[in-house]
């Protein structure tokens, strides 16, 4: 269910109380967890539970990938259930969907899902102590107000604190979640606040923390060696000589499948440690066998992608007015194709995962996005219930979606199962680059047509993209919604496909990552050709009208567009700003994740075709809450130095059906060094709160693009950006 309860039942129905340890135990499960409570702590729910000294601990329901959850999830609740902040301690909760419903991190989705539900678990805590409190004193519910975990009563003068009341709201009835009264959000005192990611101090003292960190008892240590083209199996190996490694406990051939997204072929090494196992892999001499992508490449995908451009497209996905009749009208016409290649997550902690089997159970402590369907990949390869595996979910040192998938689960699970003892298999940094699942490459061949007053007439787009039989590979689509479809009379969108070998899927502002870059570069395009000013361009093509299409997803509400376009202008000086020769400034907006994000790079480009990002603005509107400024600003930062950092200088190439690029000298992270200030502004509109952890992402490349152009007159069509082109001569 889209609300994070377990399916079949209403909120109401999932509200259980009962005494536990002479406290008040609220369970916000189907099936309450049987068991002892700790000595002297009072659980008030699944996610909360209270000493007697009114120290609070909150449950963290999501996984932590650097996104901040751990502390804005437990700071609502702890906002209505009217607490003071640092009374409070956050613990992350194990995966348990029985207890929390659907835990995952993707799609910028975590406080869209659980604004309302969260906000009612604390709410109903603070009801039932109220009401504890009311009884005690023979006195009405409503004289009584909460403030800082103290109960008071003004007509008496009397007080208690939470934790002194809890063993009598054990025997009361649990409140309905639908009606629990909720603060107006005036009487905030945590959310909207700057707070801390609680885990800093540990962070920065180098505390164990992340999956990488896991040790257990008896613990050994494996490598899994795959195939550099994706699925291959296994021709032959040295197992011997990995053996003859000392510290060396095992080296073995597995089978593995052609889900690329599951078990597949490899070799394994197991060690008493990392670098023995490491050692014992470099001995392995593996023959791989032949394999049917092996001959696949980046320059046949090129040239597959430009001969596709020129014949009739696979479909029409898209087909408004008449496309051709309006550029053939239009006062200027522009053509262009734009690509995007190939990209890697290339989180800073290697895939890795730490797993035991033992008595037909298996328990394994991962850091990972997608929990349960963890659980299900490795109970199904392993062929156990998925109720016998126990899942500790870890700090993710980065995620950006590759842990969506969870191949290095099932692989630590099976290894684990075959040694016979805990493993945890660590994933080199060749690994994590070679066997991702890429951010799709793409091409577009665009024309588009503007009148004699500037508004854009005709749109056509023929895209070529990955897939097969008709279908889209992982993250390789482009919505029929995709802007400026609907605000483009004559609009035409055609679409073309091309079988790729290559395991796709999910990165930070999936497809908008990409298809931002052609769609504002555009633009930027036909406003040049219109001798318009590109902000007032774009304004123009957003029209006076509100919101396209039904709420949501692919709902665009274009007055909201234009508040953060005229936001963004604004506080960068658009059009105010006298830059020297050589600089420039660029604008792009972006809707993805029901937020929007429109913003202004100021960059530099040097004789030499170096170019500088000397300055980022940033204008959001994510609705009408900021649960934590402090990480959302850092979210937002995060997400346009991502973006520009691929823009600057990452692609990931396919030769012979694998990944050129191994390791950070060939596929760089932007250095702090070159790191630009990025200024973050929220426009607070009555609206529901919306992802942001994500969105600010896709308008960075183009605007950078787009000031390259101000800054130099030269168009860039095709990511990484080529400095070699921008050389003055």
């Amino acid at each position: 269910m889209a609300d994070g309860f377990t399916d079949g039942a209403s909120r109401r129905d999932l509200l259980k109380t009962g005494a536990l340890a002479g406290g008040l135990f609220l369970s916000f499960s189907v099936a309450p967890k049987a068991g002892a409570a700790e000595q002297g702590v009072s659980k008030l729910n699944a996610y909360v539970s209270l000493t007697p000294d009114n120290k609070v601990t909150i449950v963290s329901k999501n996984p932590e990938i650097g996104q901040g959850i751990k502390t804005s999830l437990p700071m609502i609740i702890a906002e209505e259930f009217d607490v003071d902040w640092a009374s409070v301690t956050t613990k992350q909760a194990d995966g348990d969907p029985a207890t929390y419903g659907r835990q995952f991190a993707g799609g910028s989705m975590a406080t869209p899902l659980h604004w309302d539900e969260l906000r009612r678990v604390g709410a109903a805590g603070r009801a039932m102590i109220v009401a504890a409190a009311a009884q005690t004193w023979n006195v009405p519910a409503a004289e009584c107000t909460t403030l800082s975990g103290v109960v008071h009563h003004k007509a008496s003068g009397r007080k208690a604190t939470y934790g002194s009341l809890a063993a009598k709201a054990a025997t009361l009835p649990a409140p309905d979640l639908k009606t629990v009264a909720l603060k107006d959000p005036k009487d905030y005192r945590i959310l909207g606040r700057f707070m801390p990611q609680v885990d800093s101090e540990a962070l920065v003292t180098g505390k164990p923390l992340f999956g990488i960190d896991v040790v257990v008892p008896g613990m050994l240590y494996a490598t899994f060696e795959k195939a550099p083209v994706f699925g291959a199996k296994v021709a032959s190996a040295d197992l011997a000589a990995a053996k003859g490694v000392k510290g060396v406990r095992q080296a073995f051939v597995v089978d593995g499948g052609t889900d690329l997204s599951g078990l597949l072929p490899g070799v394994v090494v197991v060690a008493d440690s990392w670098w023995q196992a490491r050692t014992g892999r470099e001995k392995l001499n593996i023959q791989w066998a032949d394999h049917p992508t092996s001959q696949q490449s980046t320059a046949a995908f090129d040239a597959q992608a430009l001969a596709l451009s020129k014949g009739p497209p696979l479909r029409t996905e898209r087909n408004d007015g008449d496309a051709a009749a309006g550029l053939k009208a239009a006062a200027k016409t522009v053509e262009a194709a734009y690509a995007y290649p190939f990209l890697a997550h290339a989180a800073l902690e290697p895939m890795n995962c730490t797993a035991h089997f033992k008595d037909g159970k298996l328990e394994i402590w991962a850091p990972t996005q997608n929990p349960e369907a963890g659980r299900q990949l490795v109970a199904k390869t392993l062929g156990i219930a998925p109720a016998d595996i126990t899942l500790h979910m870890t700090r993710c040192g980065g995620g950006f979606g590759r842990r969506l998938a969870n191949d290095y689960m099932v692989e630590a699970a099976w290894i684990a199962k075959q040694a016979g003892a805990p493993v945890k298999l660590l994933w080199t940094r060749e690994d994590d680059l070679r066997h991702d699942f890429y951010r799709p490459a793409g091409y577009h061949f665009l024309s588009g047509g503007v009148d004699a007053s500037g508004a854009v007439t005709a749109w056509r787009d023929h895209f070529v993209s990955l897939g097969a039989d008709g279908k889209f590979a992982s993250s390789a689509g482009m919505s029929a919604a995709e802007f400026p479809a609907r605000f483009v009379p004559n609009f035409r969108y055609d679409l073309s496909l091309i079988p790729s070998g290559v395991p796709t899927g999910p990165l930070r502002a999936p497809g908008s990552n990409a298809l931002a870059f052609v769609v504002q570069s555009f633009i930027d395009e036909l406003a040049h050709a219109a001798n318009a000013d590109p902000v007032a361009f774009r304004l123009k093509l957003l029209g006076d009208g509100g919101m396209m299409g039904t709420p949501g997803q692919n709902g665009y509400a274009a007055d909201r567009m234009r508040g953060v376009v005229k936001l963004a202008a604004e506080k960068s000086g658009w059009g105010k700003t006298k830059l020297p020769a050589g600089s420039g400034m660029g604008v792009a907006f972006h809707f993805s994740h029901m937020g929007y994000f429109a913003e202004v790079v100021q960059a530099s480009v040097a004789a030499d075709g170096a170019v500088k990002v000397d300055k980022v603005w940033v204008a959001a509107d994510v609705g009408r809450q900021i649960v934590n400024p402090a990480g959302a600003i850092n979210q937002v930062q995060g997400s346009v130095i991502d973006g520009l950092s691929a823009a600057l200088g990452q692609k990931i190439t396919i030769e012979g059906g694998a990944a050129a690029q191994s390791n950070f000298g060939d596929y760089p992270l932007l250095r702090m060094a070159d790191a630009p200030p990025v200024e973050v502004h929220f426009l607070i509109t009555d609206n529901p709160p919306t992802g942001l952890g994500e969105p600010a992402l896709p308008p960075a490349p183009p605007a950078l693009c787009n000031a390259i152009f101000a800054a130099t007159g030269k168009r860039i069509r095709s990511l990484p950006i080529d400095t070699e082109a921008l050389k003055r001569a």
